[in-house]
């Protein structure tokens, strides 16, 4: 115990500084990084669904859009701009408190995690990996068009303007000064990501570790054993998908604080799959391993650009950068799971033989 104590104690002294030491090679690096601890909260999210419940979910990228539209929304000026009746309720325009904005774009993603769990709750497999990757399209290309007869999203051009994160009368979007150490806004998106993603961390344990998560498991291992032994599936995959579409919602709103901008163009299919990929490259189930592979799937494409340029010119120009980057990041997956097939940390448990009969 006191073991742990003191690695945990050293791991949250390296993560509080690694920042202000990446901040000195530049602002970019704090990013990649802030960035990557969003996407941590995704994976977290989304392997309440895959991992502990198994339910394969390819449209987890649409409750993410629904987070961010809202926060957007609702601290932006686009509805006041659009909607006289708003304007004159709120002629200081619409800048919604924090406090009021997050509960409520979770509390609509986890609307539509049940929405999308509701008819979907007898499929599996490949049925259901193809009604909830439908289900995500529908959303991007319901964003992409609700800009005619009413302007609400603003279409394929997203929304801009878009309020920073305020709490406790710290304004995210400036620079703080700590004696003469100087924080940058960067820095403090990041401080903040990483206290919501230690925040999910401990509530994954203990969801895991709960009743819930031992039915999540039972239904995962084996749906007809599980509902036998008296386990109300329904209401087990409908919580898991309400659960898991909770923790996109949160994750959107910080994305459209953090950018300042949405567009549709950012919930693609290729992000729901990368979600995915995340956690099975990680350790399905596993949550050490889900962080893993959060990071080093969300890093991997930034750091790359560094190794794309000089390969490029190495061909003497003849290979395009960004097609040559994705080429590196397909070939380290591959080269991963063929190594490591059950993810690069699973979990111990996992897959274990059943102890042998004692005589």
């Amino acid at each position: 115990m006191k073991n742990k104590l003191v690695l945990f104690l050293i791991a949250a002294a390296f993560l509080i500084a690694l920042p202000l030491f990446a901040d000195q090679f530049g602002a970019g690096w704090v990013r990649i990084m802030a960035l990557s601890l969003l996407y941590v909260l995704l994976a977290l999210g989304l392997n309440l669904v895959v991992g502990y419940a198994g339910l394969l979910d390819l449209g987890y990228v649409a409750f993410y859009a629904v987070g961010a539209y809202m926060y957007a929304l609702l601290a932006s000026p686009q509805l006041t701009e659009n909607f006289p009746w708003i304007a004159a309720m709120f002629p200081h325009g619409l800048h919604t408190p924090v406090w009021a904005i997050v509960p409520l774009a979770a509390l609509l993603a986890a609307g539509f995690g049940v929405l999308l769990g509701t008819p979907v709750l007898k499929l599996r497999g490949d049925y259901l990996a193809i009604v909830t990757l439908g289900f995500g399209e529908i959303i991007r290309v319901f964003l992409n068009n609700l800009e005619q007869p009413l302007n609400i999203t603003n279409g394929p051009r997203g929304l801009d303007r878009i309020d920073s994160m305020n709490l406790f009368g710290l304004d995210f979007g400036k620079s703080h000064h700590l004696g003469n150490l100087t924080i940058p806004s960067v820095t403090m998106y990041y401080y903040l990501f990483l206290v919501l993603v230690v925040f999910s961390v401990v509530i994954c344990y203990r969801l895991e570790r709960s009743r819930i998560g031992r039915a999540w498991m039972a239904i995962r291992e084996d749906e007809i054993a599980a509902k036998a032994m008296g386990i109300n599936t329904r209401n087990m995959k409908l919580l898991a998908f309400g659960m898991g579409a909770t923790f996109g919602g949160v994750s959107g709103s910080m994305f459209a604080a953090f950018q300042g901008f949405v567009s549709p163009e950012s919930f693609s299919l290729a992000e729901s799959v990368m979600i995915v990929a995340m956690i099975v490259l990680g350790g399905l189930g596993h949550i050490p391993g889900v962080i893993l592979g959060a990071v080093m799937l969300s890093a991997l494409p930034e750091v790359l650009r560094y190794a794309a340029g000089p390969l490029q010119q190495m061909t003497g120009g003849r290979l395009d950068a960004s097609i040559l980057r994705q080429l590196l990041i397909a070939l380290a997956m591959i080269s991963i799971m063929l190594i490591r097939p059950r993810g690069l940390w699973p979990s111990p448990e996992h897959g274990k033989a059943a102890p042998a009969a004692t005589r």
